[in-house]
């Protein structure tokens, strides 16, 4: 239930993201930068709490099963992306995201309860960006501000329903939870590399942009000793 809790989070996140654009639409310099900071703090995350948890267990198997289920569940939210169009197409396809955003952070608190706080920090981050980008969306369509803000709430709830699916994890033999954290751990690298960065980069970009990457990586290392 701890992780429920802080899928307010990440969920108030997207109510920001979503009454900031309606207020006022951000530049793509402010987007960009926001992109690989939230980059550089997911990919921390996953490098520092979650990669040492599956090593732990030491379970080869577990880890390239849950890895390659986690490669291939992306792929196909990847495709799923690309073969549709409109804005129900790509509501859906965020959707999907920001379920297994929420089941991932209910696996990292399985992980333990730092690992679990750290990346509740780093997908604030991220789904922050995404009210942003699907408000922006949904503007150029024309949508009712009343509209766009019910459906960033029907999304937001998405975050504690995948979480609340990850719970039982945590009953299961340690090698099945390697699994599961192989495939959480894939699906955080699959974000960072083929989502963040991907759309950072079609954006005008600077040294200062890019080194938002870094800060984030490193802020993200910086809070993980002062949490000891």
């Amino acid at each position: 239930m701890q992780a429920l809790s802080y899928t307010l989070l990440p969920l108030g996140a997207v109510l920001i993201g979503t009454f900031w654009a309606l207020w006022r639409r951000p530049g793509t310099t402010f987007v960009s930068a926001t992109q690989h900071l939230a980059a550089g703090v997911v990919f921390a995350a996953a490098a520092v709490e979650i990669l040492p948890q599956i090593k732990h267990e030491a379970s080869p198997t577990a880890t390239l099963i849950g890895g390659a289920i986690g490669v291939g569940v992306m792929l196909a939210i990847k495709a799923l992306e690309e073969r549709s169009s409109g804005p129900i197409a790509m509501l859906a396809a965020t959707g999907i995201d920001i379920f297994i955003d929420g089941l991932v952070l209910g696996l990292a608190f399985i992980a333990g309860e730092r690992a679990g706080i750290l990346l509740a920090v780093a997908l604030t981050l991220e789904v922050l960006f995404l009210g942003l980008s699907i408000t922006s969306e949904m503007q150029e369509g024309k949508t009712r501000p009343s509209r766009t803000i019910a459906i960033a709430i029907g999304l937001g709830i998405l975050l504690p329903l995948g979480a609340l699916i990850a719970t039982p994890v945590a009953l299961l033999p340690p090698v099945v939870v390697t699994g599961f954290l192989s495939f959480g751990l894939m699906a955080l690298l699959y974000l960072v590399t083929e989502e963040l960065l991907v759309e950072a980069h079609e954006k005008p970009d600077t040294p200062l942009i890019s080194s938002m990457f870094f800060v984030g990586f490193l802020g993200l290392l910086v809070l993980e000793e002062l949490m000891g």
